[in-house]
């Protein structure tokens, strides 16, 4: 599995056999200017909440790639269902197998409206799971202890994908404690830099790690690992 980091919460991952796009926010990140969104070939489009800095790019990339597939809360799906892009629904607590392995809707903590106001249903995050891989992508959240569900109801974790940048989630503290919770000491740290208030001392937050005896992968945007 390749995963790519596109800047902010938006995560590229690639299967053997299939590509996937998590929260895209590209066109409205400087950061991430040099990404060229209609570029992109996804196969499956996986949207967490519905604030606008991880959904302002679906119609675009949608358009791009007419067959891709929203997955996404039941509201979500719905709303972007009216605006013609095909979805799959999941809710928390809920699993579905797709034909790269299957996503299970798990809960976090946070907000969620869509850009015009409507109702985002409640926040979630994702454990993907290949036949090879399983990835928990936590989405927007605090630390909470239904974290500690997920072990309890998934494969063991390769790596979790953990908002780091404080302010609007948790903060890398709060994230090397989710670690614990989740049983992963691989952490791709996302969700920081973007805006002011979560502005990252990346020292600070990979010595944080490295003191729990964990690693904190901290990714230039564009940049890739493989698990």
């Amino acid at each position: 599995m390749n995963i790519t980091f596109l800047g902010h919460a938006t995560i590229f991952i690639e299967t053997e056999n299939t590509k996937l796009i998590v929260d895209p926010f590209i066109s409205g990140n400087n950061l991430a200017a040099h990404i060229d969104i209609n570029a992109l070939k996804v196969d499956y489009i996986l949207i967490t909440h519905g604030h606008q800095d991880h959904v302002l790019d679906v119609e675009a990339i949608a358009k791009n790639n007419p067959k891709a597939m929203l997955i996404s809360n039941y509201e979500i799906v719905q709303w972007f269902g009216e605006k013609g892009i095909n979805g799959h629904p999941l809710n928390h607590g809920g699993k579905h197998h797709f034909d790269f392995g299957s996503l299970k809707y798990v809960n976090a903590i946070h907000s969620s409206i869509l850009p015009d106001g409507s109702y985002g249903g409640n926040p979630g995050g994702f454990v993907l799971t290949t036949p090879s891989k399983c990835v928990y992508i936590a989405g927007d959240t605090a630390l909470t202890l239904d974290m500690k569900l997920i072990p309890e109801t998934s494969p063991t974790l390769d790596l979790a994908i953990l908002p780091i940048g404080d302010n609007f989630t948790m903060g890398y503290e709060d994230a090397s404690i989710a670690s614990d919770f989740i049983r992963c000491n691989k952490v791709m740290g996302y969700h920081y830099d973007t805006f002011p208030p979560i502005k990252l001392d990346k020292t600070a937050a990979q010595s944080h790690f490295e003191s729990k005896g964990k690693e904190l992968i901290l990714l230039d945007i564009g940049s890739s690992i493989s698990i």
